[in-house]
């Protein structure tokens, strides 16, 4: 019983791979910060994951604040490294979901409510500024084999009181075609096989243990 249920276990894994793996962003596109501005000592950005989400990492020792999708304050990075997130920024709830497909909570207050999330002036979001915001490609994309810039994007900030913004490229990326996983693909049969094997020794055993003790007629 141990063996089907580490073979059903391990089975499980294999098919929740795909599963984990298509919450790291789409390795059709790069987008890429370009410009950070103003320019400040020790402020850095970058994309993680392709597309996925957007990295602000703040050792300047200034006030960097980050604006959503309606201007208003959503992370700010404190000069003493503590960093904030604005629960009253609609950024907050959308930011969720790839395609910002949540209910955002009505009665939203009109000034901050900052919620401290680090301390260590690092912070990344799903930012859906810097990704194509559909399932489908791009209507401007004339041929998926051919690399192409898809837009431009760009990130308003405000660094101590001065508007700046973080802008970057997305660009669609050909992706070669990938042969089958064929060593993956018996890995997978094997485990089938083991898994069966041990359901049938299982119930042989069960059998053979009913079958012992049942009682034996006397010969006359």
């Amino acid at each position: 019983m141990r063996t089907v249920i580490c073979v059903a276990g391990v089975a499980a894994l294999l098919i929740g791979a795909p599963a984990a793996l298509a919450h790291q962003g789409n390795p059709h596109y790069r987008s890429v910060v370009r410009r950070v501005s103003p320019a400040v000592p020790g402020l850095q950005s970058s994309v993680l994951n392709y597309d996925d989400r957007l990295s602000l990492h703040n050792t300047g020792g200034q006030e960097i604040t980050v604006l959503d999708y309606q201007g208003k304050p959503y992370v700010r990075s404190m000069p003493n490294g503590v960093v904030q997130v604005n629960t009253n920024s609609q950024a907050y709830y959308l930011n969720v979901d790839r395609y910002g497909q949540v209910t955002v909570p009505k009665g939203l207050g009109s000034q901050p409510a900052w919620k401290t999330v680090g301390h260590g002036g690092r912070y990344d979001w799903h930012d859906h500024r810097i990704h194509w915001m559909s399932q489908s490609n791009p209507p401007g994309l004339k041929d998926d084999n051919t690399r192409q810039k898809i837009d431009d994007w760009s990130v308003p900030i405000v660094v101590n009181g001065r508007k700046g913004a973080i802008s970057g490229t997305l660009t669609w990326v050909p992706l070669p075609n990938a042969p089958l996983p064929v060593g993956a693909i018996f890995a997978f049969a094997g485990l089938i096989i083991v898994l069966l094997i041990a359901v049938f020794v299982v119930r042989r055993r069960r059998e053979a243990a009913g079958g012992a003790d049942e009682p034996v007629a006397e010969a006359w």
